[in-house]
């Protein structure tokens, strides 16, 4: 799944447990009618992959849903989701058009009459 929207907040790296855990987090507002804010993590090596971007910026975030199960001390049964991004994609460097010299309006050129009606068909075939 893909999540397509502009980066609102990245979190530091926080590190957990004596194993060395590692989480970031990042929150995307998608551009739509109703913006959502939706809160992506990103574990262990995967932290890294936020390095190079920064707030405002477009991007595409591939995902992962997860659920688990949890079963408290009084005996209920809990679920949590969680969203996982795996990838990260900057949009604006999609978007943007190739360094073209600009082009000239129409009205800037001369119309010709020079065409001829014996140069109309100048195909060999």
């Amino acid at each position: 799944m893909e999540i397509q929207g502009r980066i609102k907040m990245i979190e530091e790296t926080k590190t957990y447990g004596s194993n060395g855990f590692r989480k970031r987090e990042l929150v995307v507002t998608t551009e739509e009618q109703y913006p959502q804010h939706i809160l992506v993590e990103f574990v262990q090596d995967k932290t890294d992959l936020l390095n190079n971007f920064n707030e405002g910026q477009l991007v595409k975030v591939s995902i992962n849903l997860r659920g688990r199960e949890w079963v408290n001390p009084q005996g209920e049964t809990k679920y949590f989701n969680s969203i996982q991004g795996w990838r990260i994609e900057n949009l604006q460097q999609e978007q943007q058009a190739p360094d073209l010299p600009p082009v000239p309006p129409a009205d800037a050129f001369e119309p010709t009459n020079d065409f001829k009606e014996e140069n109309f068909d100048d195909l060999p075939f």
